[in-house]
């Protein structure tokens, strides 16, 4: 896993003492890689993505966005352009705090705000 950050390499230890080695274990990738079970996603779901992240590629989203799309799932997937593993501008948060409201108010009903752009939030739904 050469793309997880120096910094991660003793995180990465431990799981692998944990859970084992999804790279080397093709029976164990399958069991828990989100992937593999993106055909039985049947319920709405809302994916917020930083195209920088270092763990999770932009091409391994698009997969299983595609593979629920594809089975009649619902998904919103929200990129920005300028996060990594989790969002740290504010602009960013605070537009996909908004549109993770509206998403639980269409799935789930009860009062919000709707969603309205955010000054400088980098964000690109696909």
């Amino acid at each position: 896993m050469n793309s997880i950050p120096d910094y991660w390499k003793r995180v990465k230890k431990r799981w692998l003492r944990r859970i084992g080695d999804v790279t080397t274990d093709k029976a164990l990738d399958e069991k828990l890689s989100p992937l593999y079970h993106a055909a039985d996603i049947h319920v709405p779901l809302l994916i917020g993505y930083g195209q920088f992240d270092p763990r999770v590629k932009l091409a391994q989203s698009e997969k299983i966005v595609e593979t629920i799309r594809k089975n009649g799932g619902n998904v919103t997937f929200v990129v920005y352009s300028d996060e990594g593993h989790g969002f740290a501008r504010p602009e960013n948060n605070l537009d996909f705090d908004d549109r993770t409201e509206e998403f639980l108010h269409r799935c789930l009903g009860g009062r919000f705000e709707p969603w309205e752009k955010v000054p400088g939030s980098t964000t690109e739904v696909k």
